[in-house]
Order: C-alpha cells, then sequence, then structure tokens
C-alpha cells in the first residue's frame, strides 16, 4: 500500500506535477532528519542535509526505477550526503574507534539499565548513541529505529551483508561499553554502590 501510494505520487511529479513532491517530503521529514541528527549531531546541519537530501531525490526522481522501496532509495541519498558533510567537516567530528567489551561487561551493562526508568533509560540510549562514531551510530539507528532490514541497510551503504552484520555487532559492542562508562558511575553515585 505505501510503495504503491509513493509511486502513485512519483509518477505525478515525473508527469509535471511539482506540488506532488509535498506529500512525499510531508511523509518522510522525520525520517530523513533523524538520521542526519544521528550521524551528524547538529541539528542546523541534520536541517541543511535534510534539504539537500530532498533537493537531490527531486533532482533524481527520474532515476528511481522502483527495485527497492522509495524510503530506502532516500535513506541512501540521506546516508551519503551525511557521509559527503562529515568529510566536509571532519575536524568537527570525534571518530575514534571505541573498544570492544566482554560477555560480562555486557551483561552487568544489561543489569544496570534494569534500575533505571524507561523515560530515563531512552535518554541515556540516545545519549550514549550520539556518542559512537557515525558509521556504528547511523548502522544500528536503521536497525533499530528505523527497522530496517539487513538487505535495505546493505542497499543504503553498498556495504556487503556480512560487512553490516560485522558492523552492526561491533556497534552494539560500543554502545554497551559506552553505556557501561556513562550509566555505572552516575548509579553508584545514586546508590551508593561500589
Amino acid at each position: 500500500m505505501t510503495i504503491i501510494n509513493d509511486q502513485t505520487y512519483i509518477d505525478k511529479i515525473l508527469k509535471g506535477d511539482a506540488n506532488a513532491y509535498a506529500f512525499l517530503v510531508e511523509k518522510y521529514k522525520v525520517m530523513v532528519f533523524s538520521l542526519a541528527l544521528k550521524m551528524v549531531k547538529s541539528r542546523e546541519e541534520a536541517e541543511e542535509i535534510s534539504q539537500d537530501t530532498f533537493i537531490k531525490a527531486y533532482k533524481n526522481l527520474s532515476k528511481f526505477k522502483g527495485e527497492s522501496k522509495f524510503s530506502t532509495w532516500l535513506y541512501k541519498i540521506t546516508y551519503r550526503t551525511c557521509l559527503d558533510s562529515l568529510k566536509k567537516n571532519k575536524e568537527r567530528y570525534n571518530t575514534d574507534a571505541i573498544d570492544e567489551v566482554t560477555i560480562n561487561r555486557i551483561q552487568s551493562t544489561d543489569s544496570i539499565l534494569e534500575g533505571i526508568e524507561q523515560k530515563e533509560r531512552a535518554q541515556v540510549i540516545n545519549s550514549c548513541l550520539l556518542s559512537l562514531p557515525e558509521e556504528e551510530r547511523s548502522i544500528l539507528w536503521m536497525f533499530y529505529f528505523e527497522e530496517l532490514s539487513l538487505k535495505e541497510i546493505v542497499e543504503v551503504t553498498d556495504f556487503s551483508e556480512a560487512n553490516v552484520k560485522v558492523k552492526l555487532h561491533r556497534a552494539r559492542k560500543s554502545l554497551l561499553n559506552i553505556v557501561e562508562k556513562k550509566v555505572e558511575p552516575e548509579l553508584i553515585n545514586h546508590y551508593g554502590r561500589k
């Protein structure tokens, strides 16, 4: 149903109805902005990337063949626009690698998070997610928050499926490591534990 609706509007746009593009922009603006914000960590930059993405998508709409969902195609444009922005502004972003964690530390982090209220948990996870390098952050975001399949992530990133699986695994470990470092000291201070 969604793909048919998108294709209907795409056909109208390609036939000269530029106003039909407003439907697609409205439908996908949150998705595009969310990915951009997760990757570049700057609201202003994410807004600019969102605008650039929709302009690029409009200009290249005739190249959309319908072999994938429109949202996947748009996600790919957003992802590439973010990467271009990150390359241009590399000095502004911290992309240092994060050490991997052991299974015991992962389980320990899971038990730490059990003590945090759901709203606080979401804030902590979001804060920790923003601490990840952009590639790890974007892959986690696509998989867990946008619920893209591995196949769709492969299409967006042009990585092999095996590479996406490895990057997703590493990103999970990195996120848990950050959560452990950020959350555990706060809980120790709050509850007076060692």
